[in-house]
């Protein structure tokens, strides 16, 4: 089965914002990445609640290490922080791509950063605010790319209230 995007989480410490972004994945599609350690099990009843009864309806892989991940997967990797220079709708993204993001307390480390300058996004934000919520910084940058992509496997349209 093919995906339109693989959505990577590195480190997540926050099990509800995990199990938001699975909903996210299962709602378009992509695929999830989950690379340890974590701050949580994947067991946990908060995981499970924010991600309700979708969980079947995605691909969740599991690394126990970055190293493991990279060993893996050959991308492309966009790599999103709040310390990058480019924004998330200048990327031109392609099915398949790997949307990579940091844990919630300290984002990816800098030296990976640094290797990966042109490939690293910012989502626009006010400069007083440190951050968006992790999983509201998924959410963004996946509906860019799935617009990029034409929303391939997405239901565009219907009849607003058919049974009115």
């Amino acid at each position: 089965m093919s995906h339109p995007l693989h959505i990577v989480l590195i480190e997540p410490e926050i099990a509800p914002n995990t199990g938001n972004i699975a909903r996210t994945c299962a709602a378009t599609g992509c695929a999830l990445h989950l690379v340890g350690p974590m701050g949580f099990s994947v067991d946990d009843k908060q995981l499970k609640r924010a991600g309700l009864d979708y969980w079947h309806l995605l691909p969740v892989f599991l690394y126990d290490s970055s190293q493991a991940f990279f060993a893996q997967n050959e991308g492309p990797f966009h790599y999103f922080s709040t310390k990058a220079a480019q924004g998330h709708t200048e990327a031109r993204y392609q099915p398949g791509d790997y949307l990579v993001f940091g844990p919630e307390s300290r984002g990816l480390p800098e030296p990976l950063l640094l290797e990966n300058r042109t490939r690293t996004l910012r989502i626009p934000m006010r400069t007083a605010a440190r951050s968006l919520n992790l999983s509201s910084s998924v959410a963004v940058a996946v509906y860019e790319a799935l617009r990029q992509l034409d929303f391939p496997g997405l239901a565009k349209g219907g009849v607003l209230f058919e049974e009115f």
